[in-house]
């Protein structure tokens, strides 16, 4: 379910709440970050689903929210993506160029 959820979209942002209404302060940055990149991109409000909450974190041995993912694999969390960004990297990642 998890593989499923991940790969629903070529990009895929599990965060608390959703693009219209992000209910932590790191999931409102990556929302800015993602919303200036002009790429297409789904999101997962795990304040939902417990169940996907904390399998994710085994899932992807990333303990924290939020994670992006791009084309079924984890890039991270806000400090890689605000790195990436910084770096003029996270395009090309977004796009799965790398």
């Amino acid at each position: 379910r998890l593989k499923s959820l991940i790969n629903k979209a070529p990009v895929m942002l599990f965060m608390k709440g959703s693009k219209q209404m992000a209910k932590c302060g790191f999931s409102k940055q990556i929302i800015e970050i993602m919303n200036n990149t002009g790429v297409d991109y789904e999101t997962f409000d795990i304040l939902e689903d417990e169940e996907v909450r904390q399998g994710l974190k085994s899932f992807s041995n990333w303990p924290t929210y939020p994670q992006l993912y791009v084309k079924g694999e984890l890039v991270g969390g806000l400090d890689i993506v605000k790195e990436l960004k910084e770096s003029g990297e996270l395009l090309p990642v977004l796009k799965g160029e790398n």
